[in-house]
């Protein structure tokens, strides 16, 4: 993990408008997941179904988030429909199987671009450079800077390595708890029992946009390592070059930018600006 910092100035999760998203080929509420025969006009798409922001399922079968509008728009301009898409949930540990057993077309589920994985599948992209970072509550003005996080509480899910890179390289006196899932981190740290919680700064910027953590808390905005989401296919698959092409012209058209805001916005994410395809930050 390369740490550095660049002196953002810590960006503060606060109240923002919504802003309305109308840009070409994004689907305000995309398909719900059905169970049928992959038809002739069908795509599976792997995504997450519990990060908001990134991808969440909704209580009432839709879908939302940053990786469901790319993945719909990159649906569109292979010729499919938001009604044609069906979504498949793809688990962190799940990712290469769903697609070297051919179960989904393309996986864009904050799927981090490395050598390890680039093994097994191929990535188009990268779609979007995320950094580890923290959340912590908007009042506490404790933690300026990663070494802060000393003697500090810091939450991540059980079966992450962002916190142990935290305690291994940057903060040894952190006081690491896992738990089963960044609600329940959240939880934590709206409480008060957790100090800060640790993962991709997009992923923490989709669950401060909720509404019920409206105004509660903050990024540290310390960009601990770099996280190139990729958009995974089966290897050897012709689909990369398709893909690079459509997240080209997304990105062209404006709908990145609109996708970014969209999902982002609320949490006042200041995000990197849209990779250069095939360019990998380390």
């Amino acid at each position: 993990m390369n740490v550095h910092r660049t002196g953002r100035t810590t960006v503060a999760v606060a109240a923002a408008v919504v802003l309305s998203f109308t840009s070409a080929g994004l689907a305000s509420g995309a398909s719900a997941d059905v169970s049928r025969d992959h038809g002739e006009d069908e795509i599976t798409v792997g995504i997450k179904y519990d990060q908001p922001g990134i991808g969440l399922k909704t209580p009432d079968g839709t879908y939302t988030g940053f990786d469901v509008d790319v993945a719909t728009y990159i649906a569109k301009e292979l010729g499919h429909e938001p009604g044609d898409i069906v979504w498949k949930e793809a688990k962190s540990a799940d990712r290469e199987t769903l697609l070297q057993r051919g179960d989904v077309d393309f996986i864009a589920a904050s799927y981090s671009i490395n050598d390890k994985r680039a093994e097994k599948v191929d990535f188009a992209g990268p779609y979007l450079l995320a950094h580890q970072d923290v959340l912590i509550r908007a009042d506490d003005d404790s933690i300026k800077q990663p070494s802060d996080l000393n003697n500090k509480k810091l939450c991540s899910v059980t079966g992450s390595t962002s916190a142990q890179n935290v305690k291994d390289k940057i903060a040894p006196d952190a006081q690491l708890q896992e738990y089963g899932g960044y609600s329940e981190c959240l939880t934590g740290l709206e409480n008060g029992v957790i100090d800060a919680v640790t993962t991709d700064d997009s992923i923490l910027a989709g669950y401060a946009s909720q509404p019920e953590f409206k105004g509660k808390f903050k990024l540290g905005g310390f960009e601990m390592s770099n996280e190139n989401y990729g958009i995974g296919v089966q290897k050897g698959s012709e689909l990369k070059a398709k893909i690079n092409t459509a997240l080209e012209k997304m990105v062209a058209d404006g709908s990145w930018d609109a996708a970014v805001k969209k999902n982002f916005g609320p949490a006042g994410y200041e995000n990197e600006p849209a990779p250069k395809i095939g360019v990998i930050v380390q």
